[in-house]
């Protein structure tokens, strides 16, 4: 999965995440967090990325960029399904370039990379979301033909709100399991 000549970036190698590279990952999870005036939410450890990326159960998958043999960008993506289309996703969850390696195409070479899973793995689509704030993350995936999907808005239920809904009884004649 070598990308060496397709960026600017100095010996670009993007390589699928392995065990070991846990720590790593987290570390860039936190600066990724750092940039987007969110690290007070990041409660991720080590152990809960190893059980989750690399455990019995894998939930996500991770592609590392490499700039001279160290860890300067990730995508973090898993499959979704998209019923209309009848055919799996991928939702890129994570996409992060360390600040000193931004503007040298590793953002597009990895977006390119995990696109072309897509294509390989049969998927129909490649989403992402960008807070809305982030005016040059936003130019950058324009740039690249991404869409923005005005008419639809991201939902989510955490914390003490999904233990509730959680606990909600089954309906009538639902099936228990």
């Amino acid at each position: 999965m070598s990308e060496g000549t397709a960026s600017k970036a100095p010996n670009l190698n993007l390589r699928f995440a392995e065990e070991t590279d846990v720590e790593t990952i987290l570390g860039l999870i936190r600066g990724l967090a750092d940039y987007e005036r969110l690290s007070h939410e990041v409660t991720a450890d080590v152990e809960t990325l190893r059980r989750s990326l690399f455990g019995a159960r894998r939930v996500a998958e991770v592609v590392i960029a490499e700039a001279d043999g160290a860890a300067v960008g990730f995508a973090l993506f898993f499959h979704n399904f998209s019923t209309f289309l009848g055919l799996p996703g991928i939702y890129i969850e994570d996409l992060y370039i360390e600040p000193a390696w931004r503007g040298k195409g590793i953002g597009r070479t990895l977006l390119s990379c995990v696109a072309r899973l897509a294509k390989e793995r049969g998927c129909g689509r490649l989403e992402w979301a960008v807070l809305d704030w982030n005016g040059p993350a936003i130019a950058f995936y324009r740039n690249l033909g991404g869409r923005v999907l005005d008419d639809w808005r991201i939902f989510r239920v955490t914390g003490t709100a999904l233990d509730e809904l959680s606990r909600q009884p089954a309906s009538a004649g639902g099936t228990s399991f």
